[in-house]
């Protein structure tokens, strides 16, 4: 099978942005793994969109290391140039999440994205978010402040959005301490735009590996009381993207190609109890949603999610919102819903 391309060339130089991310973020994390003697490193995975002819992606993950319990640094890009039919002309992503061993070491969230719609119209979608389980705010100073040296302009709106986005309703708390979300961003200089678009995601990721690098070299043991806060922390993160996250669940109503890919965000290990204590706290019909995932989990403690478990947990979200679209409307959002969104492309 091969990936067919799309044909815009705006599409391709988006592509080739989110591709260099992917590079720039792999090499870092391999390279950083090297000098602290681990041999973990990331594995390719292909996959296709309709056989190729939409498009595909490509990711690199890892697993159950030392280093790393969980990490994806996906790309793809999707597109329906042949089909008259949809408004979408293509969208080309770099969606990665990193989710470190030690309880210590904060996990991150990166997504950069250019949308191209049939009638010539695109935006980009710019998201970094960091995600202690153990707060550090010295780590939050430094990852906010290098997000608002690559987007002075745009980072006091950036960081509302972010912490509009990221905030969970149901538990009155944030996924995450450091927020920067820019959607549906599109102005009259393309270029700028682009170059705007380039430099979020490579300071989000040069700092993330300056932080996690000065974690892990440090030495320092995480106690039991630290342990279990990553526990916790990972349960609550597990919630907030299943219950909350519009572009996990647009991904999942689109297609069922990529279900692995898009579930890359779910640590390793959640507290399938604590998961569970919190149903009584949603709203209808989301408290069915949070009672089948519960439910897909593995009667374990903790519970291992792994490639399995992450299908069974596609499905339920998939099953949920087709039988409650109106529930979609509960999801998290920033100060716009893009097309792409509303209309599950």
């Amino acid at each position: 099978m091969k990936r067919i391309p799309a044909k815009s060339t705006s599409a391709t130089k988006g592509h080739e942005l989110v591709s260099s991310l992917q590079s720039r973020f792999v090499a870092g994390l391999e390279k950083l793994a090297g000098k602290l003697g681990s041999a973990q490193r990331f594995s390719p995975v292909e996959w296709f969109r309709d056989e190729g002819v939409h498009g595909g992606g490509i990711r690199y993950e890892t697993a159950d290391g030392d280093l790393f319990g969980r990490g994806s640094v996906n790309v793809s890009q999707v597109h329906y140039d042949d089909n008259p039919e949809k408004k979408l002309g293509s969208a080309s992503a770099i969606s990665t999440i990193i989710h470190p061993v030690h309880p210590l070491a904060p996990s991150v969230h990166i997504h950069i994205s250019w949308t191209e719609m049939k009638d010539g119209s695109g935006y980009w979608r710019m998201m970094a978010d960091l995600n202690p389980s153990n707060n550090n705010e010295a780590d939050k100073a430094t990852f906010l402040s290098a997000l608002q040296q690559a987007a002075p302009a745009q980072f006091e709106e950036a960081e509302q959005q972010g912490d509009r986005y990221f905030y969970i309703p149901a538990l009155n708390r944030h996924r995450g301490i450091a927020h920067f979300y820019l959607e549906n961003y599109a102005t009259d200089n393309a270029e700028a735009d682009y170059q705007l678009a380039k430099g979020v995601g490579e300071a989000a990721i040069d700092t993330y590996l300056d932080i996690l690098g000065n974690t892990l070299k440090s030495g320092t043991v995480a106690t039991d009381a630290e342990q279990a806060a990553q526990l916790a922390y990972h349960t609550l993160y597990l919630f907030q993207v299943l219950t909350l996250d519009r572009g996990t669940t647009t991904g999942l109503l689109v297609h069922d190609q990529n279900d692995v890919g898009i579930m890359g965000s779910i640590p390793a290990y959640v507290d399938r109890d604590l998961l569970r204590s919190w149903i009584d706290r949603m709203q209808p019909p989301q408290h069915q949603l949070l009672n089948a995932l519960v439910a897909a989990l593995p009667d374990s403690t903790p519970a291992l999610v792994d490639t399995e478990v992450k299908r069974r947990l596609a499905a339920v979200v998939r099953n949920h919102y087709r039988a409650h679209p109106e529930a979609i409307e509960m999801q998290a959002s920033g100060n716009t819903v893009p097309p792409t969104v509303k209309n599950h492309a």
